[in-house]
């Protein structure tokens, strides 16, 4: 069938202002944060589950690949109509069904934003833990979809290990429920955990129950100053090993120190190449017990100071600007959110200072050094032909030394467009193959987020 009788038939369901399909309305939904971009002939504002499903439906029937999309936060390209056809964007989906204290439950629709969340649990004593750095923008629709995590995954977990339930459409347009309304359930397979992670690409979740975390009495905070990176590594992999577990434990190199000097200039020492900022938090007692465990297991061999830091907020403020502040290095960044065993940091990151050398690429690392998951940004001007050829050249062997020390390629943006074509290196044929069929159930036409994932 043709275009315009998909487009008449989608205009028949839907109001003209829940239907874009102006080149210049749908532009803003042709890319997402990777840059990549490519436009779709509609995009459409579903306002309930029914209304998901008779998009899918219809897609079904005019073969018409069919786009899920949050805010457009990601960074993998996972939300980019590739193919063309239909974007559904599910901003307009955005309650909070409820927020049931007493369980540690809160229900929500997937265009609830993460931060709309945590104000509204903090009120009765909890968060939600996935706390990506774009937390005030991105929605929990695309958190699930990527299984999207931030500095606190290294005690609490990613979005996958905080989810009880769903409501989603499948690719062939039924309403299916998984998981339950307890924190304990093993009745039928575990679909909530193979649809949370699955990038759109199996079902569109359209409800999620979410499990809630109460918020700690006292948080507290340590900064630790090394003379290189090597050093730092040893010193994480010696946290980690003890039996208090920071809240948080992030990893700055020294680029991405220099860049954080550069706007201010009074908030780090100078002669650190290597930087901690750690979070503790629980009783009093326990962390002041878990201070001290931390502090003794950052005595290592090129240690500058490790101290207790009574006021992080400037600090922290400052790590979360840092993405943007790389735009003052060079136009453009190849971002990645790598991830190996902690106990292989201190060679993963020697490993990648001596490959940025090597290839002569400007290279600025930083992360969520708990989980073993470093952002990796090799930072180019796409404008220079060998330039970019040497940073992919660097890239294809910065992936060879991760999956070298049993890494993995994505700790939590996910595959989208961008890792696609190193996918197979990480995943088998047999596996692969199992994996495309469990698609094709889901999704027999192969019309919900097609392309994506796979190679």
């Amino acid at each position: 069938m043709a275009v315009s009788d998909f487009l008449k038939a989608l205009q028949a369901i839907f109001p003209a202002d829940r239907v874009f399909t102006d080149p210049v309305d749908c532009y803003a939904y042709a890319y997402d944060n990777s840059r990549n971009y490519h436009t779709p002939i509609a995009v459409v504002f579903p306002l309930n589950i029914e209304e998901v499903a008779s998009v899918i439906k219809l897609c079904n029937t005019h073969k018409m690949p069919v786009v899920p999309r949050g805010r457009g936060t990601g960074t993998a390209g996972g939300s980019v109509p590739e193919q063309g056809g239909v974007v559904m964007s599910l901003e307009r989906i955005d309650k909070i069904v409820s927020v049931d204290g007493d369980n540690r439950m809160a229900t929500i629709q997937p265009g609830v934003l993460n931060q709309t969340l945590q104000d509204a649990v903090k009120k009765e004593g909890f968060f939600w833990p996935p706390d990506p750095s774009s937390a005030a923008y991105c929605s929990i629709g695309g958190n699930l979809a990527t299984c999207a995590a931030g500095p606190h995954a290294v005690k609490y977990g990613v979005a996958r290990d905080h989810v009880l339930g769903l409501q989603a459409v499948t690719g062939n347009g039924d309403i299916i429920r998984t998981g339950c309304y307890t924190s304990k359930g093993v009745v039928g397979y575990d679909l909530t955990r193979l649809l949370v992670g699955s990038e759109g690409t199996l079902a569109v979740i359209c409800e999620a129950t979410l499990k809630l975390t109460p918020l700690p009495k006292h948080t507290g905070g340590i900064t630790a100053e090394f003379v290189d990176t090597e050093s730092c590594a040893k010193a994480i992999a010696a946290i980690m090993a003890q039996p208090y577990t920071p809240s948080a434990l992030e990893f700055l190199d020294n680029g991405a120190l220099n860049l954080i000097r550069s706007r201010h200039p009074n908030l780090l020492p100078e002669n650190a190449k290597a930087y901690l900022m750690i979070e503790v938090d629980g009783s009093s007692q326990e962390i002041a017990e878990a201070t001290e465990a931390i502090l003794q297991a950052c005595q290592v061999k090129g240690l500058i100071e490790a101290k207790p830091a009574h006021d992080t907020k400037a600090l922290w403020a400052a790590r979360k600007a840092l993405s943007p502040l790389l735009k003052d290095i060079a136009p453009k960044k190849i971002n990645e959110d790598i991830a190996v065993p902690v106990s292989r940091l201190p060679e993963l990151l020697t490993g990648l200072e001596k490959l940025a050398a090597q290839y002569q690429i400007s290279n600025v690392n930083f992360g969520h050094a708990g989980n073993g998951n470093i952002h990796v940004n090799l930072l180019v001007n796409p404008d220079n032909a060998d330039e970019m050829k040497r940073a992919y050249e660097c890239l294809d062997e910065v992936f060879s030394l991760v999956l070298s020390l049993q890494g993995t390629l994505s700790g939590e943006h996910g595959v989208g467009m961008a890792k696609r074509p190193f996918v197979p290196r990480e995943i088998d044929a047999t596996t692969m193959a199992l994996m495309k069929s469990l698609k094709l159930t889901f999704d027999p036409n192969n019309i919900l987020n097609p392309g994506k994932l796979f190679p």
